[in-house]
């Protein structure tokens, strides 16, 4: 535990120097939710309907986007080659990063999700089931993005190619919160969403560590 934290503050303390990543990520989050009224109207109900879609949507672009840096900044530095030699499993460090990144990325959106629910006319049943989604959901958001990650290190345009291989992969997320959340709107049981959520996230738990890991293992080779 002591060299899984070691890693997730080194990972912090970076991310905290480099700040600018950080708030681009939340404000290409408010500022693609704010641009949909301008769009579609502002009829309330309108708004009120496809709330759940515009929120997910944007927070599961707004997560890609800082995805392709999760082990490039580290390959380009060379202590990656440090990380897979250290006497600790690579899929600990892997995991351990992981968490840092939904940290700097996944908790920010979900701190500003309540307020774009406002001005979307979501109700507060709603937003209730949106933080419930998040809360599950954005942590498997990072660790599907870890596998782009790992199989994209040294390549130009990674973060165009982790888009890409990622983003199949997430579809199911994006249509089981959104679903949930319109469950609830309509007062019908979304629970069984809400679990199916929580086992694509342990199943991403257990898998994606493994094949992040044997990912960079190749790169490094």
């Amino acid at each position: 535990m002591k060299a899984w934290w070691a890693v997730v503050r080194r990972d912090l303390m970076i991310a905290g120097r480099r700040l600018s990543d950080a708030v681009a990520v939340v404000m290409f989050f408010v500022l693609a939710v704010v641009l949909f009224p301008l769009g579609v109207g502002p009829e309330l109900e309108i708004l009120q309907r496809i709330a759940p879609g515009i929120i997910w949507v944007a927070a599961l672009l707004a997560a890609m986007l800082s995805l392709d840096q999760l082990f490039q900044s580290d390959a380009d530095d060379g202590s990656l080659d440090l990380l897979v030699l250290a006497p600790i499993p690579l899929e600990t460090i892997v995991l351990a990063k992981c968490c840092a990144h939904w940290m700097v990325t996944g908790l920010p959106l979900i701190l500003a999700a309540p307020i774009l629910g406002f001005l979307l006319n979501l109700p507060a049943t709603g937003h209730f089931v949106m933080l419930i989604t998040l809360i599950v959901a954005t942590p498997t958001i990072s660790l599907l993005g870890s596998v782009g990650a790992a199989l994209t290190v040294g390549a130009r345009r990674g973060g165009v190619l982790v888009a890409l291989l990622i983003l199949p992969l997430l579809t199911p997320i994006l249509i089981m919160s959104a679903s949930a959340v319109d469950l609830a709107l309509a007062g019908l049981n979304y629970v069984p969403l809400v679990l199916l959520l929580l086992a694509f996230f342990l199943v991403s738990v257990v898998l994606c560590p493994l094949a992040s890991a044997a990912a960079l293992r190749l790169a490094v080779e």
